[in-house]
């Protein structure tokens, strides 16, 4: 994951937090224009996440490469902003919630694995426009809501694993008024 490329974005996103961290005290002049040269230098988000790491709590970081299981037990887990999803990823959720944000994220490949162990808990995903869900594990007594957009050619996102008194809820943000105006007139023609 750490050798994916790093887009403009990425380094916009990390240069952000080091002028932050300037303009509060927690870097010096000089740190700021060594980690700053070492940002519009970098290659991969590898190159990018440990320049910021002793910055703040890995939950505001800018960019987040991480491959350990997400998990929720009798609370919240949320995970959103840029971050790489990993080809295979656990989730567990037990009487808690998880909540993936992938609007922003990165997905590893084209069709990855969300391996969910839910006993009374309920994940919940946010999508882009685009990408496919499907809820393919076992479940007892659970219930799906995927409200999404796919495309034919898109990504898809796989909820395997067991859900036993759970739920899975994935949607697609409302689009605004503008955007349906604009996919109606785009159809007339």
């Amino acid at each position: 994951m750490r050798e994916l490329r790093a887009s403009d974005a990425d380094r916009e996103r990390v240069a952000a937090v080091l002028r932050e961290a300037l303009a509060d005290g927690r870097l010096t002049i000089d740190e700021h224009a060594e980690r700053t040269e070492r940002v519009y230098a970098a290659r991969t988000l590898g190159d990018l996440t440990g320049l910021t790491a002793d910055l703040g709590p890995q939950e505001t970081q800018p960019i987040l490469v991480d491959d350990r299981p997400v998990s929720a037990m009798f609370g919240r887990m949320r995970r959103e902003g840029r971050w790489v999803v990993p080809v295979r990823l656990p989730l567990l959720a037990l009487f808690g919630t998880v909540e993936l944000d992938l609007r922003q994220a990165v997905l590893q490949r084209r069709h990855v694995v969300l391996d969910a162990m839910v006993l009374g808990g309920r994940i919940r995903l946010l999508v882009p426009d685009g990408v496919r869900v499907d809820v393919t594990g076992r479940t007892v007594l659970s219930t799906r809501d995927v409200r999404t957009r796919p495309y034919d050619e898109g990504p898809t996102v796989e909820i395997g694993g067991t859900m036993i008194f759970g739920s899975v809820r994935a949607r697609t943000p409302k689009r605004t008024l503008r955007d349906r105006v604009r996919d109606r007139l785009n159809r007339r023609r």
